[in-house]
């Protein structure tokens, strides 16, 4: 009634109808964002009391960069886009975001949270390095330039500062990383975008475990946030903690189901698993809340390829060349199909191309490129001619000795190793792994944290008895579903002694008996599928 309204706030339980709370609040809208305020501080409590039986809260600081009521709407829906870390998602709170700050171009949550949708942008795929860091990178310092103390900005900006820094070669960043976003996080603990990208720079020095305080202590405060939910199943599952993994996961689902990535999680768990089946369905849950991005169907595809199902495959690769044909994961999805049909010609065309176009390096697409490459070559006698055609149109690639040598670079002389050992002598190899090694150190890599890496650098030193346990105990007693691709990687000259050990020999027969009925499983859910979509005609894609 004029200026005055009521605005009435109820809690009702879904279950039985049960009225749990309930208030009105009469108020004058002298300035709606007061009003907005005091309400939702009440009701917090409430919730919380009725919820959590939790005792009395400190009162809530809120406080906004606008009064601009239509700035702060486009504001709350972009954030609402973003809680799911879709590709759609956070294109729409991109748009949402410049809507706002058109409006109100003072608005520093508005610019705060578009860092933060870049960030997520650049871990989806959806952004290349570059471009991201330079947007981060000018939008934290429109913000730290009216507010220094900006927690979320000031995490942001070192983040981006240090990813420009890492994609040069710098061997010291992430540890620096890591110092400033502790800091960040300590002055400032109910900041939750600082924690998470914390969590980030703690899986970038290998340091995992870290994660799971800073993550609890954000569920402490905010614990039906989804994403703290999902960021904790991630960080179990880099701890191989299963079970724990799976049940952060699915929270998150319950309380936001529209996040693919966390669907994209509870897949590759099904698969260690070695259900097939699970995984391709959590996959297609995953392509259904998020349809616009390319690298669903593209990491799916993948799978197929070397699973043997190339006709399958095939309808997921048109997606990925439907909406990005010039993508890193089309790339790679042409690779594997040139490779499941054994096409060698059509295969190294396909790893040439990939070079020559020096595509970014992600889902292993530039350093596959260069690893099919050299294995071929092993083949056919011609290491020398494809090494020099290599280093021609990316100079210095395979240089382990220069410290600020591209992040791609590095990644591709880990898989050249394959190729040295079985052209370079002994003493050459040596010397570059452990120069390849000492890198690691310097970034917090451990070789023994990775399996297959560990079992490799055991296999080059000569150590065979010791790699054969590390593949007995880590590698080999596992679901063939998680390890596809085993028998190109133990082709490799310097895993034939290991190969040659009845132990192994015995679990690579179960491996082939698992991956046959790998296969037929997967065909048949897909024939279930086509079945089902011929017998409904107006259901659509049958994909």
């Amino acid at each position: 009634v004029g200026a005055r309204v009521r605005i009435t706030a109820q809690l009702i339980c879904a279950s039985d109808g049960f009225h749990v709370w309930s208030e009105n609040f009469d108020r004058e809208l002298d300035d709606i964002f007061v009003v907005q305020d005091e309400i939702a501080e009440k009701v917090g409590y409430a919730l919380s009391a009725s919820l959590l039986g939790s005792g009395p809260h400190e009162s809530m600081d809120v406080t906004l960069a606008t009064t601009n009521t239509d700035a702060y709407d486009l504001y709350l829906q972009a954030c609402k886009e973003r809680a799911t870390y879709s590709f759609g998602g956070l294109r729409a709170a991109e748009d949402l975001l410049k809507g706002a700050l058109l409006i109100d171009p003072d608005f520093i949550e508005a610019k705060t949270e578009l860092a933060t949708s870049y960030i997520h942008q650049l871990e989806t795929g959806l952004m290349d390095e570059q471009e991201a860091y330079s947007k981060i990178i000018a939008i934290t310092d429109q913000v730290l330039a009216e507010n220094p103390d900006d927690p979320v900005a000031r995490a942001a900006s070192v983040y981006a500062q240090a990813g420009v820094r890492r994609a040069q070669g710098d061997t010291t960043v992430n540890v620096e990383l890591v110092r400033d976003l502790e800091s960040i996080v300590v002055e400032t603990p109910d900041a939750l975008q600082p924690r998470i990208l914390l969590v980030r720079a703690y899986q970038g020095t290998q340091q995992n475990e870290k994660a799971l305080p800073v993550l609890h202590n954000a569920l402490k405060l905010d614990p039906f946030n989804p994403a703290i939910h999902y960021e904790l199943g991630t960080a179990y599952l880099r701890l191989e903690n299963w079970d724990e993994a799976r049940d952060s996961l699915e929270r998150s689902l319950e309380i936001e189901a529209q996040q693919p990535n966390a669907y994209t999680n509870l897949a590759f768990l099904q698969l260690r698993a070695g259900d097939g089946v699970g995984f391709v369905t959590q996959f297609m849950n995953s392509i259904r809340v998020d349809p616009k991005d390319h690298e669903l169907p593209g990491l799916l595809a993948s799978f197929l390829y070397q699973l043997g199902l190339v006709e399958v495959a095939d309808d997921f690769r048109k997606r990925v060349l439907t909406l990005a044909p010039t993508s890193e994961v089309a790339y790679r999805a042409e690779l594997l199909r040139a490779i499941a049909l054994g096409d060698e010609s059509a295969s190294i065309a396909s790893a040439r191309r990939a070079i020559e176009d020096d595509i970014d390096e992600r889902r292993f697409s530039y350093s596959g490129a260069v690893q099919h490459l050299l294995r071929m070559a092993v083949r056919t006698g011609s290491v020398n001619e494809a090494s020099r055609w290599i280093n021609e149109r990316a100079p210095g690639i395979f240089d382990v000795e220069n410290d600020r040598a591209p992040q791609k670079y590095r990644l591709a002389q880990g898989v050249a190793f394959d190729t040295w050992y079985a052209s370079l002598p002994r003493e050459e190899v040596l010397r570059r792994l452990d120069a390849l090694l000492e890198f690691g150190r310097k970034i917090g890599f451990d070789p023994k944290d990775d399996p297959y890496t560990y079992i490799n650098v055991l296999a080059m030193r000569g150590e065979i008895e010791q790699a054969i346990e590390v593949g007995l105990e880590r590698i080999f007693n596992g679901h063939v579903a998680a390890n596809l691709g085993w028998r190109e990687t133990f082709a490799q000259a310097q895993y034939a002694e290991i190969v040659a050990d009845p132990r192994v020999r015995t679990q690579f027969e179960r491996w082939e008996q698992e991956e046959a009925a790998l296969r037929t499983e997967v065909a048949a859910y897909f024939n279930d599928l086509r079945t089902a979509s011929v017998s409904a005609p107006s259901s659509g894609s049958r994909l």
